[in-house]
């Protein structure tokens, strides 16, 4: 059987190491990676999609105030947010990592804190790719189900967190600082946002049950697909499955 094409954003000028991660990250649990950029032409159908961690959102995006001293790719937002208008009506799985997560939010009418380190006075700075927080998880959630874990240690790359949620939103993650970690949609059957990088943690088992539960799940989303289409099919020409 063929991989499910799995579709990772990421911006024009993204590192080959960082890179290298997404690839491998879905490539080793049995997923076709298929990097995503303002510049490069998209297709017309994926199997799922991962969007991926990088650059602040648009402050307008969400109503929030502009920060002048951090870096943003607008185009890099225009191109996600019309991947999520596209793909999230199919039904196909999705998956928001680190900046990911908080564009899912925004995407579905969401804010976010624009810097924690302002919002939250004597939080500590951790800026690491290993494992250093500990995030507790809500019991029964999706994110919960799919790890197999109530509580586990993440890295942490980011200055902005989900603060309102969007529609259908659940917080089912948060730090020991409070800060929220983990969202997922009570409306799709996978529309999951976490606010760590899984990707990097690549001997780490509940992180990469994470990355593997969604291949599973656009591996059956290519299925229906291919049932769809050719149910399709027999009807334009003329025939009916019984």
């Amino acid at each position: 059987m063929p991989r499910p094409l799995i579709g990772i954003t990421t911006s024009d000028y993204k590192s080959r190491i960082a890179w290298w991660f997404d690839w491998f990250a879905v490539w080793r649990h049995g997923g076709h990676p298929l990097r995503l950029s303002p510049s490069r032409p998209h297709p017309d159908e994926l199997d799922g999609l991962i969007i991926g961690g990088g650059d602040d959102i648009e402050a307008h995006l969400y109503g929030g105030e502009v920060q002048f001293d951090v870096r943003v790719d607008p185009q890099r937002d225009e191109l996600e947010l019309q991947l999520l208008e596209r793909f999230i009506p199919t039904g196909c799985p999705v998956l928001g990592i680190c900046r990911g997560a908080q564009l899912l939010n925004v995407h579905l009418g969401g804010t976010l804190d624009p810097d924690i380190y302002t919002t939250h006075e004597g939080l500590k700075r951790r800026r690491t790719v290993l494992p250093r927080k500990t995030v507790d998880i809500v019991g029964a959630s999706r994110l919960q189900r799919i790890l197999k874990v109530s509580w586990c240690r993440i890295n942490s790359l980011h200055h902005q967190a989900v603060d309102k949620t969007g529609r259908g939103i659940e917080i089912v993650a948060r730090d020991r600082d409070g800060l929220v970690q983990g969202i997922e949609s009570r409306e799709h059957d996978f529309l999951i946002g976490v606010q760590w990088h899984p990707e990097w943690l690549i001997f780490n088992r509940p992180q990469q049950r994470l990355i593997r539960a969604l291949v599973k799940a656009a591996d059956r989303h290519a299925e229906r697909r291919t049932s769809n289409a050719t149910q399709d099919g027999h009807r334009v020409g003329g025939r009916q499955v019984r």
